[in-house]
Formats: C-alpha cells, structure tokens, sequence
C-alpha cells in the first residue's frame, strides 16, 4: 500500500484585525493604509521633519494619531495634489502637526457625513440635515 502524502489544509485567512479608535499603528499598517511601501515612509522622515512617528526600542515606529495625519497629508500632498517633494516640504513647513492632524479630522468627519447621506439617499430616505 501506497504512503500518500498528508495535505495540509491552508491557513485561515486573517484579515486586518481592528484596532480600537487612538490605537497605534504600526510602520506596516501605516503602509498598507496609505498604499505604500515601508521605505517609503521611512524615506518620508528623512525628507518630511514633522513626520516623526515613535520609536520603539529596536527601531520599531509606531504611528500616533497625530504622525498617522501628517503621513497621510503626505500622502495626499505627494499623490492626489501631484506635489514634489520640494512643493510639500513648502506646504508642511507653514503647518504644525497638530495643525495638520486638526485637519485631516475634519476632512474624514465631513467625509463620514457625506458617505451617511450617500447611503441614507440609496435606500431611498431623505438625507438628515437636508430638506
């Protein structure tokens, strides 16, 4: 009688596990967040000065809220509005982390309220706020 092989079964797929709302992120959840590498976020705090993410002992950065708003300015300054790096070292440099973070919470909280009245006006119900 032939032995055969044992086929092991594949791993469970693992999703992004959810984090709670002031969490940290680490460098690759930063990353894959953004639709980046990881070098490139590290090439980001050579180039960026105000994107200073925590650092572990070891080197391990982990990304505040606070970083995590300025990584994704970066992001947006570098790939939506089509900036250089010179042109949003300019942009960032007449802002403060905070400043920038303040901003970002704005844009998503307007953003979340956009998306609720998208929904709210595809199962057919009057937007809230909107008569």
């Amino acid at each position: 009688m032939a032995t055969e092989a044992r086929k092991k079964a594949p791993p469970p797929a693992i999703g992004p596990t959810p984090k709670r709302a002031g969490a940290y992120l680490t460098i690759a959840e930063m990353a894959a967040e953004l639709g980046v590498a990881t070098h490139v976020l590290r090439f980001w705090e050579s180039k960026f000065p105000v994107l200073q993410p925590m650092k572990a002992s070891g080197g391990r950065r982990f990304y505040h809220e606070e970083a995590a708003a300025v990584a994704r300015h970066i992001q947006s300054l570098l790939y939506q509005q089509k900036l250089t790096i010179k042109g949003a070292q300019a942009v960032l440099a007449k802002q403060k982390p905070r400043q920038i973070a303040a901003q970002m919470g704005l844009s998503s909280a307007m953003l979340q309220a956009e998306l609720k009245a998208i929904l709210q006006t595809l199962e057919g119900r009057e937007p809230e706020g909107r008569a």
